[in-house]
């Protein structure tokens, strides 16, 4: 019976690419001078009950007008992995997360919508915004709704 070869495991390298990370980079924004909306769409967000140590998933929204600076999206999603082993009420960490991103970037205006799946029967959706003091938004345009038109007329 032939031996079969030893099989190497490919070392891991010294600093792995990516780690769940508590710190949010930022960039300056391209279009200071506009107010425009980024949004941000988190459907994977993961963390403990702190009573019974059960999981708790989330689906978060955030909605922002950036001001001089942007948030970096890899640091974003570092960020939110980091949440991945820690316990925390829902209000508390969606409040948490507001008010790290506002320290981080000071934005004209962010809103965080937190929703998180059923538990117990309950879900939950936890919504905090945030105002640069003396921002205002500029007035909604209403514009005219068309039907869609498919195919020839």
């Amino acid at each position: 019976m032939a031996k079969k070869p030893a099989l190497k495991e490919r070392p891991m390298p010294p600093n792995p690419p990516s780690a769940p990370s508590k710190e949010l980079h930022v960039f300056a924004n391209p279009a200071p001078e506009r107010d425009y909306v980024i949004q941000f769409q988190v459907p994977e967000f993961t963390c403990h009950c702190p009573l019974t140590g059960q999981p708790d998933f989330a689906h978060f929204t955030i909605d922002m007008i950036c001001d001089e600076l942007c948030i970096e999206l890899k640091s974003l999603k570092m960020y939110f992995w980091s949440y991945r082993n820690e316990g925390a009420f829902h209000e508390k960490v969606t409040n948490t997360i507001l008010d790290d991103i506002v320290k981080a970037s000071q934005p004209r205006f962010i809103r965080i919508t937190a929703k998180w799946y059923v538990r117990g029967g309950i879900y939950t959706n936890v919504i905090a915004e945030h105002r640069r003091k003396g921002w205002k938004p500029q007035p909604a345009v209403d514009l005219p709704s068309m039907p869609m038109e498919r195919g020839l007329l």
